[in-house]
């Protein structure tokens, strides 16, 4: 066990599993208190939302295996066991035997012995089924492998996984932890290749890409900086940063001093289709936490006006500190309420362009927003999308003619997208549709989440 006060990776997840429902809560700001107990924050960071992205086809594993339906073991017994379990399944690198001893050894200083010899036989017998724990996927047999990622996976002994050819829909949403309805809904817009795609790519361990203030610094410029530090990067499309190395992004070289921006590859797409020019007036009408609105003002080299709101005001904290460490002066900053009763409300349609980045169901980055496969549902997405019509609306009365809205999400839903770009339009023939694009979750080299967005021109 570790040095007193000192606690392993292991025992920070489990620790924060326990605390954490997904349906409910979130993990991130759980396991952001719990971190600094583990020397292995990355390992502690993978081994929850590991567990949390694959909990379907865990606790199918230990109900298969063990007999024993999960509903009828304890809380805190079932997370010792599902971070187990994960780790046979997914982490093939990881000894066996250090898996299960830890496991047994913390079951034994937090609940007794019997309840370790419980833990124990579980494992154990899951280890027993499982036949080779990393196999190329096209050598293995379908029923009985669980995907680590889309070309390899673990095989079992004993096939307890629905036959693909025959029920496509509920073999991806087993195998990769998904809603049925949302796996069946991606098959009927995107066959399935495609959507065998799209669920490798939300289960993913996502990589961490960061976006250069090119106002400070340049692309190269930064990726030496970086290196110079020993961490490892890939330059991807020429303005985007791949971090390879394993390490807090608060703590790289260039963060503090506002070099750079987290932010995803596909995050990244609508302000650069958008092409904000310096001498324009924009809104960005959801703009917590900022990453966009920060782009925008890099893009127009800190010179244009933008005025970023969001219905959340206690959100802004979070923008004008982005900016404030970018070292931005272009962005102002007003509640949503302040904006519209200001010299900047509806009625004088002055905006050259509105950034509208809509809340939305999250289906395009279930591999980073983990909690949300919990959560989403048909009734919540039309709710959602009845949401965006609205900001929509809103947006159209605030740009000038000739101005330019700029409509994205993180979703890959048609309803929260193309649908809803379609039906706009046939209500407001003032607009038209200048270009539109759906990106789909990539699980697979210069890996990425996906998106939609398009750029509706005012007449």
């Amino acid at each position: 066990m570790a040095e007193e006060g000192v606690k392993t990776a292991r025992a920070v997840a489990v620790q924060v599993l326990n605390r954490c429902d997904p349906e409910r809560n979130y993990a991130g700001p759980i396991l952001d208190k719990l971190l600094g107990k583990t020397e292995r924050r990355q390992r502690a960071t993978d081994l929850v939302f590991g567990t949390l992205r694959n909990r379907r086809a865990i606790d199918m594993v230990i109900a298969t295996f063990s007999g024993r339906p999960v509903q009828r073991i304890s809380s805190p017994l079932l997370n010792i066991i599902r971070v187990g379990v994960y780790e046979l399944i997914y982490a093939p690198a990881t000894e066996e035997y250090a898996i299960v001893s830890e496991a047994v050894e913390y079951t034994k200083a937090v609940a007794g012995k019997k309840q370790a010899g419980f833990v124990n036989a579980v494992l154990r017998q899951v280890l027993r089924h499982i036949s080779n724990r990393q196999i190329p996927l096209e050598r293995a047999d379908g029923r009985r492998t669980l995907p680590q990622a889309f070309t390899i996976g673990c095989e079992f002994d004993t096939d307890f996984l629905p036959d693909r050819a025959a029920y496509p829909d509920d073999y991806l949403s087993t195998v990769f932890s998904l809603p049925g309805w949302l796996v069946a809904d991606w098959l009927g817009e995107f066959g399935q290749e495609r959507t065998r795609q799209i669920c490798a790519a939300s289960n993913r361990r996502p990589s961490i890409y960061i976006r250069p203030n090119l106002l400070k610094t340049t692309t190269q410029k930064l990726a030496d900086k970086l290196a110079a530090e020993d961490v490892q990067t890939e330059i991807i499309e020429g303005t985007m940063i791949k971090l390879k190395s394993p390490k807090a992004v608060s703590r790289l070289p260039g963060f503090a001093e506002g070099e750079f921006t987290i932010q995803d590859i596909t995050a990244s797409q609508p302000v650069r289709l958008l092409n904000p020019h310096s001498d324009w007036t924009i809104l960005d009408l959801c703009a917590a936490p900022g990453a966009k609105t920060t782009q925008l003002a890099e893009a127009t080299g800190d010179a244009a006006k933008i005025f970023a709101t969001d219905i959340d005001s206690n959100r802004l904290r979070l923008v004008r500190e982005n900016t404030t460490r970018l070292g931005i002066r272009s962005i102002q900053t007003a509640p949503c309420e302040k904006m519209v009763n200001s010299q900047f409300s509806i009625s004088n349609s002055e905006f050259d362009a509105v950034l509208l980045d809509v809340p939305c169901s999250n289906t395009g980055v279930l591999a980073r927003r983990v909690e949300a496969r919990y959560r989403v549902n048909p009734k919540a997405v039309g709710a959602l999308a009845k949401i965006q019509g609205d900001l929509l609306r809103t947006a159209a009365e605030m740009v000038k003619s000739q101005g330019k809205i700029c409509y994205s999400t993180c979703s890959i839903q048609k309803c929260e997208n193309s649908g809803l770009v379609r039906d706009f339009l046939v209500e407001n023939k003032v607009f038209e549709l200048e270009f539109e694009k759906i990106i789909l979750p990539l699980a697979e080299g210069a890996d990425r989440d996906g998106g939609y967005m398009a750029i509706l021109a005012k007449k």
